[in-house]
């Protein structure tokens, strides 16, 4: 998935796809990751949204571009969540959806995360 490629371009950390279709009905995939830094969490952002732009596709919405701590881009069949690593950790919005599928989108070996893991990623 090219977001996913995007924000491991620019150290995304903690890269998951999950598919949705089957848990959530608003969308078919979230792509969730963190930064570091504010400064990250917005260089992601861009680096995400200009690699989808060169594909002919842009956000139908975008939230917390200001504080960067949470950053939602909503591309109506995808949802890109950029997260500070502290929100992150304090939202556990992977915990909250466990019961979504892992997808393998081809990551690098800091970002992808294989079926296996995903019982231990949610504990």
């Amino acid at each position: 998935m090219a977001a996913a490629r995007a924000a491991s371009d620019k150290k995304a950390r903690d890269i998951l796809v999950l598919d949705m279709r089957e848990v959530f009905l608003l969308t078919d995939y979230f792509v969730i990751c963190s930064g570091g830094t504010d400064r990250q969490v917005g260089a992601i952002q861009e680096a995400v949204e200009e690699r989808l732009r060169e594909l002919g596709v842009k956000p139908v919405r975008r939230e917390g571009e200001q504080h960067r701590k949470w950053v939602l881009l909503d591309y109506l069949d995808f949802v890109v969540h950029i997260f500070r690593q502290e929100e992150r950790e304090y939202y556990e919005i992977e915990r909250l959806w466990k019961d979504a599928p892992l997808v393998d989108w081809g990551g690098d070996e800091t970002g992808e995360v294989r079926e296996e893991t995903r019982e231990a990623q949610a504990q």
